[in-house]
């Protein structure tokens, strides 16, 4: 790999960015290091200029807000990993897409995966092939599960259900289950598409991965778990579900 990375770190605290340039230097000496703030409007200027493939930021800084930066560049033409000591980020970062969520202290395994993730994206631009953009409305979609280490990413199509766990989350798959500290209004803004359907207060369903719906209101998830259905939103969940399916001796909506 060539100096083709250049990156920019910007944090608040001098000290942080001498351990993450350090950091940097040692594992990855091959990424380009060309600028370091500490001020947010400096920092502008140079991202700007369309010359930075890779941006390390700090959330919680004076003035604003690394989140509120990254609101500055609606197409954002760098790859952006957060180095933060709140974990409670993770679901804005998910929202933009981040190579990666690197909690201080930082650990060379986590700050190694994020790297690694944000320069196999850059070269896959620079190679000509289509920048990482998620897909709304298709299995493609990778959904983020943030967790105290950064965040798990997940195929959309692997998920089954969403389960709301008293203010927790429970994220689960035919293999495994993962709990986030995010509660499930959360999640249902980073699925709220063709592909699931909060069917319950508590649950929000892969339309797809649903085997059996019982006429008591209840589905039957390929893990076999049953869910109920609300009273109140079965009709809905009738329309929108026959859109994807085809019922013998029912007429599907695919063909009206």
């Amino acid at each position: 790999m060539s100096h083709e990375i250049k990156c920019v770190i910007i944090d608040d605290e001098a000290k942080a960015i001498d351990l993450l340039h350090e950091r940097l230097g040692i594992l990855f000496p091959n990424i380009n290091v060309v600028g370091t703030f500490t001020e947010w409007k400096k920092a502008l200027e140079v991202l700007r200029m369309d010359t930075v493939n890779l941006v390390f930021l700090d959330i919680s800084m004076p003035e604003k807000s690394g989140i509120d930066l990254l609101k500055l560049f609606p197409d954002m033409p760098f790859q952006v990993i957060f180095v933060t000591a709140h974990s409670e980020y993770a679901m804005e970062a998910i929202k933009f897409s981040a190579a990666g969520y690197v909690l201080k202290p930082i650990e060379d395994y986590e700050l190694s995966f994020a790297v690694n993730k944000a320069i196999d994206r850059i070269k896959g631009v620079n190679q000509g092939k289509k920048p990482f953009v998620p897909e709304s409305g298709s299995g493609a979609i990778k959904i983020g599960i943030p967790n105290l280490k950064g965040i798990d990413y997940l195929n959309a199509s692997e998920i089954l259900y969403f389960e709301s766990v008293n203010k927790y989350t429970k994220v689960v798959t035919k293999s495994y289950s993962i709990v986030s500290s995010y509660n499930l209004g959360e999640f249902k803004k980073l699925v709220d598409d063709a592909n699931f359907f909060q069917v319950h207060r508590s649950y929000i369903v892969n339309l797809h991965s649903i085997k059996r719906f019982e006429t008591s209101g209840v589905v039957v998830m390929d893990d076999n778990m049953q869910i109920p259905v609300s009273k109140g939103i079965r009709n809905e969940f009738n329309s929108v579900f026959s859109k994807i399916t085809r019922t013998a001796g029912l007429k599907s909506r695919n063909a009206e």
